[in-house]
């Protein structure tokens, strides 16, 4: 029967079946002829129509298709890196990063970071520090003082080994700074430092999700972790956080934190950490005043101390100018002198909260894109108004000096006092928020009825006498109103 139905169709035994002209076409745009099925697509039986007097013949169950294989991602290509891709001829009167025994995994992040020379406070402070000692920096903000603490503890968690039992909550080295803002820039400075290296950073500060903070501490191990003194405080005693096993410890802005009134809180911390001859403590501070040098006795053992003049930081890369102008004429003075000039980044500064959130409305009011930063603001609008500041979508940041502090943003062109600070060392904080990075930079301070009593001391601190000027008659016009544009952050 089988023959006879073959012959009836014209087809040998040899002869396969031919395709039908409805067969499906592969995924690479040909048929099947004579390949193997393709497995993705449904396999397609040939029609075939017997004569009436031909018993039916049941076709046989098309075959299921398998499944396709999920196919992994590729790994990416990792470009193995040397010492000698890194490489920096040695110059007279400089440090290089080579001259210290560092891991190759952060050198690899230094070449990255584009830092081949260290600067005057890293190149002194890593010479201790690296050895195990203590240390006592007095630095001013933009020296590279961050950095020098950074590599030190990456080079200490990385040649000691974590202990085998550990809890999650457990760091190894712990930062403390007094401002939300100066926290986060450590933290960013310390994620680009160990990004080869596989330790982990972590934050903790006030104003943001406390739960959010707590899960990242519940998810992984805590090897580096920055904090300010109060949310600190708040998971320790919550027993989230445990000291015990801090190996490195160290105080950023000590100064700041005594007049902030944080070392009650403080000493709290430490007591909670391991006895100072058991870890390592590093201390930095703008001034080297009798109450901080009292806590470094208390804090550190026999420390080394290392002193970079605030000279350095007041760069002659700064262009200082000092106006002299009647309170009722500053706000003025500053919108014209932005409008006129078509400034795209300035950083204005005054000393109240209050002053500063008038500054600031007066500024949208009048068609400036502007933002302030204070401590009243939200911290997780802080952080979206510094990103916003740092990426060019906000033209005039205003700010008091506490939220200013700790601020790393290249490229601003002007910072403007508008009211001078009460402490001589805040107008070189003030100040070296531009000039950065070797470019060039300008400071304008308003001297009013107010606040020109404070000349005199910044002038002893800086070394030299800053002549005042009379502003150009022009730049006092009286403000024409605008509609406000809306404000891009």
């Amino acid at each position: 029967m089988l023959k006879a139905l073959k012959k009836m169709f014209g087809k040998s035994e040899a002869e396969p079946l031919a395709p039908d002209s409805s067969a499906p076409v592969s995924i690479t745009g040909s048929r099947n002829d004579g390949e193997q099925p393709d497995r993705t697509a449904p396999v397609a039986q040939p029609k075939v129509t017997p004569p009436e007097q031909a018993k039916p013949v049941e076709a046989a169950p098309a075959p299921v298709a398998p499944k396709p294989r999920r196919e992994r991602a590729p790994k990416p290509v990792v470009i193995p890196w040397k010492l000698e891709d890194f490489a920096v001829e040695p110059q007279e009167g400089k440090t290089r990063f080579h001259d210290f025994k560092l891991a190759p995994e952060l050198m690899h992040a230094i070449q990255d970071l584009g830092f081949p020379y260290c600067t005057p406070i890293q190149a002194q402070v890593l010479g201790f520090t690296l050895a195990g000692k203590d240390a006592i920096g007095r630095a001013q903000t933009g020296t590279g003082k961050t950095a020098a603490f950074l590599i030190s503890i990456i080079t200490q968690l990385l040649q000691t080994p974590p202990p085998k039992e550990r809890y999650m909550g457990e760091p190894r080295a712990l930062i403390i700074a007094p401002t939300r803002e100066l926290v986060v820039q450590i933290a960013k400075d310390a994620a680009d430092l160990t990004k080869y290296t596989g330790l982990n950073v972590m934050t903790f500060v006030g104003g943001m999700d406390f739960d959010k903070q707590l899960k990242h501490l519940e998810a992984r191990h805590c090897d580096i972790l920055v904090a300010t003194p109060g949310r600190l405080l708040d998971f320790n005693q919550r027993g989230d956080v445990h000291l015990d096993m801090v190996e490195v410890m160290v105080l950023d802005e000590a100064d700041r934190m005594l007049d902030m009134g944080f070392i009650p809180q403080v000493r709290q911390i430490i007591r909670q950490t391991p006895p100072k001859d058991e870890r390592q403590t590093l201390l930095f501070s703008a001034t080297f005043t009798e109450d901080v040098m009292n806590l470094a006795k208390q804090w550190t053992t026999d420390p080394s101390i290392v002193e970079i003049e605030a000279l350095n930081v007041a760069s002659e890369n700064v262009e200082q100018h000092i106006y002299a102008v009647a309170g009722a004429d500053k706000y003025k003075l500053l919108y014209n002198l932005i409008n006129d000039n078509g400034w795209e980044r300035v950083m204005v500064f005054a000393n109240r909260k209050d002053e500063v959130r008038r500054i600031e409305e007066r500024l949208v009011r009048d068609g400036v894109n502007a933002a302030q930063l204070s401590g009243d603001v939200p911290q997780h609008k802080r952080i979206k108004t510094l990103e916003g500041f740092r990426e060019g979508k906000i033209r005039v940041l205003v700010a008091t000096d506490v939220a200013g502090r700790g601020i790393h943003i290249d490229g601003i062109s002007h910072v403007i006092n508008f009211t001078l600070p009460e402490v001589p060392d805040d107008y070189v904080h003030r100040i070296g928020r531009t000039g950065r990075a070797g470019a060039a930079g300008v400071s304008i301070s308003f001297a009013g009825e107010d606040d020109s009593y404070q000349l005199p001391s910044i002038e002893t601190l800086l070394g030299r006498k800053i002549s005042c000027e009379t502003p150009p008659t022009h730049l006092l016009r009286p403000v024409e109103r605008k509609r406000p544009q809306a404000e891009t952050q």
